[in-house]
C-alpha cells in the first residue's frame, strides 16, 4: 500500500505555486497582437538593444542615476539594462513585479537572466567582494573573494607595518580596503597567493607566538570598503634601492625592494609615486612601474611583488632625478600607490592595439605589450609607433626588435626627429598622414590606440587619432 503524504503540493510557500490560497496574481496584457515570439524575434535580429555596441562598461550608482528619462533609462537589477525602449503599463509594487510587468513596445520583456547586459555589475552587496579567515598554530590565513577574474599581474597591495595590517584590492577602478589593528604579535613578513582564474587571494601571516586567535583584529578606519580608487587615500611605504642598470645615455631602471611585510602587484597602466626630502620639501613624482625585460623568464621577483622596477630619465637639471642618479645602493625610497585610471576592462573584445609613445612614454606601453601578447588572444594585432630624437634614445630598442621577430602580432615603427644621416626609418614629427597610415581599421575590427608622452605630443596626438574618426572610448591617454 502506498503512503501518500498528507500535505499539500506544490507546499505553500513554493514558488511553483501560481499564487497564494485566495489571491489572484496580478497580470498584465500584451497589446493586441503581440506575442512572446516577438521579442524572441528582435533579440535574434542583431539590433544593438544596449546602445553600446557591444561595449562592457563598468556603472557606479551616480552614473547610473543620470539615465533616468523616457528616452534614456537604465535601471540594475543584478547587472545594468537598457531600458530606454521599455515601458512600464502599471506602478509595481515589488521589485518581481517591476520586471514580469515591463514590456518593450507592447512587447513581454524575460526576466533579467535572458537580457543582454550593457555593464558589469555594479558595487551592490551581492557583489561586492567578501573576505574570510582561517588559523593554524602557526599562521593566520585571510581568503579575499574577489568575485572576478584576476589578472596575471595582479591587484593585492598588502602591508604589514608593526601590528596593523592593511591589505588592498585593485579591481578597475574600485577599489576594496580591508584594515586591520591585529589580535596578536606575528612575524614581520607576509605570504600573498593568488588563485587568478578563480578571483581569489589568500594572504598569510607567521604568528610570533602559536596561540589561538579569536579574531584577525580591532577593525581600523575604512576597514571593508569598496570605493573608486580616485577616492581612496594614497599609502606609502619605505623601499630599498637595491640596484640600478643603464639603459640609454641618459636612463636607468632603478629596482627597489619592499620591505618584508609588503607585497604590491601593481596592474598594468598603473603608476606609482615616488617621495623623499629634498631641501627641507617632500618631493613627489609618478613613475610606471615595468618588468625585468621585455621578455622576462618565466617568473621574476617582480612578479611576486617584492620588487618595483622604475625606468627613470634623468635630467641634468631635475630637481628629483639628478638626486636619484647619484643615490647609493642601499638607500631608502618611499613608494605610494598603486594609482591610475587604467582598467582592464578597456581591452574587452579588442582586436587591433595601437600604441603612440614619446620618450619615456613608452614605460606604461612595455607591459601592455607583454599582456597583449601572452594573454590577451583576441588581440589580433599589437603595433607600437615609438617617437624619439635621435637613435641613442630608443628605450629597449634591441628587446623590440627582437620581440617583432618572435612575435607575428607584434610590429613596432620608429621615428626619430633629429636623425644621423645613416638612419634609415621614419623621420619627422607626428603628422596625420603618418597616423593614417598606421592607425588600420579592419572590417569587423575592433580598436584601441594609447597614448603617451610629453604634454604637447599627447594634446595634439589625441586631436589627430580624432580627426581619423577613433572616439573617445577607442582612446585611452596614460598620464602620470
Amino acid at each position: 500500500m502506498l503512503n501518500v503524504p498528507s500535505q499539500s503540493f506544490p507546499a505553500a510557500g513554493s514558488q511553483q505555486r501560481v499564487a497564494p490560497t485566495g489571491q489572484s496574481r496580478n497580470k498584465v496584457a500584451l497589446q493586441p497582437g503581440h506575442s512572446l515570439l516577438d521579442w524572441i524575434r528582435l533579440t535574434k535580429s542583431g539590433r544593438d538593444l544596449t546602445g553600446l555596441r557591444g561595449r562592457l562598461i563598468e556603472v557606479t550608482e551616480d552614473e547610473l542615476k543620470k539615465h533616468n528619462t523616457r528616452n534614456d533609462c537604465w535601471t540594475c537589477i543584478r547587472v545594468v539594462i537598457n531600458m530606454c525602449h521599455v515601458s512600464l503599463m502599471h506602478t509595481p509594487s515589488t521589485q518581481t513585479e517591476k520586471t514580469e510587468s515591463a514590456h518593450m513596445n507592447g512587447l513581454s520583456v524575460p526576466p533579467p537572466s535572458r537580457q543582454e547586459p550593457l555593464s558589469s555589475p555594479l558595487p551592490a552587496k551581492d557583489h561586492r567582494p567578501r573576505y574570510d579567515w582561517f588559523q593554524t598554530d602557526g599562521t593566520v590565513n585571510i581568503i579575499v573573494y574577489t568575485k572576478r577574474k584576476i589578472p596575471s599581474a595582479g591587484c593585492a597591495v598588502v602591508d604589514l607595518q608593526g601590528d596593523t595590517l592593511r591589505v588592498e584590492m585593485l579591481l578597475g577602478r574600485m577599489s576594496y580596503l580591508l584594515y586591520w589593528r591585529l589580535s596578536s604579535e606575528v612575524q614581520g613578513r607576509v605570504d600573498v597567493q593568488t588563485a587568478h582564474s578563480v578571483g581569489k587571494v589568500q594572504v598569510c601571516l607567521h604568528k610570533s607566538v602559536k596561540d589561538k586567535w579569536t579574531k584577525v583584529g580591532q577593525p581600523l578606519e575604512h576597514h571593508d570598503t569598496f570605493i573608486q580608487c580616485k577616492d581612496r587615500e594614497l599609502s606609502y611605504r619605505e623601499c630599498m634601492l637595491v640596484s640600478k642598470s643603464d639603459v640609454t645615455h641618459d636612463t636607468q631602471v632603478l629596482c627597489l625592494q619592499l620591505p618584508p611585510g609588503s607585497n604590491m602587484q601593481v596592474p598594468v597602466g598603473r603608476h606609482v609615486y615616488l617621495k623623499t626630502s629634498l631641501q627641507g620639501t617632500d618631493v613627489v613624482k609618478p613613475y610606471t612601474p615595468v618588468d625585468q625585460s621585455l621578455i622576462p623568464p618565466s617568473q621574476s621577483s617582480a612578479e611576486m611583488g617584492s620588487d618595483l622596477n622604475l625606468m627613470i630619465k634623468i635630467y641634468s637639471d631635475g630637481l628629483l632625478t639628478s638626486h636619484l642618479a647619484s643615490l647609493p645602493i642601499g638607500s631608502s625610497l618611499s613608494v605610494g600607490g598603486p594609482e591610475g585610471s587604467f582598467s582592464m576592462q578597456i581591452l574587452h573584445d579588442v582586436t587591433h592595439l595601437y600604441m603612440l609613445a614619446a620618450g619615456t612614454g613608452f614605460t606604461p606601453m612595455a607591459r601592455l605589450i607583454r599582456l597583449a601578447l601572452q594573454d590577451l588572444t583576441s588581440i589580433r594585432k599589437t603595433k607600437l609607433m615609438f617617437f624619439n630624437r635621435q637613435e641613442r634614445d630608443i628605450l629597449w630598442c634591441s628587446q623590440l626588435d627582437e620581440l617583432c621577430t618572435k612575435e607575428e602580432r607584434f610590429e613596432v615603427q620608429y621615428v626619430l626627429s633629429e636623425p644621423t644621416d645613416s638612419w634609415k626609418g621614419r623621420r619627422g614629427r607626428i603628422d596625420a598622414c603618418m597616423l593614417q597610415n598606421f592607425l588600420e581599421r579592419p572590417e569587423k575590427a575592433k580598436c584601441l590606440v594609447c597614448v603617451c608622452g610629453p604634454t604637447r605630443f599627447t594634446e595634439l596626438t589625441v586631436q589627430l587619432v580624432r580627426q581619423l574618426d577613433f572616439s573617445e572610448e577607442e582612446t585611452h591617454i596614460f598620464q602620470g
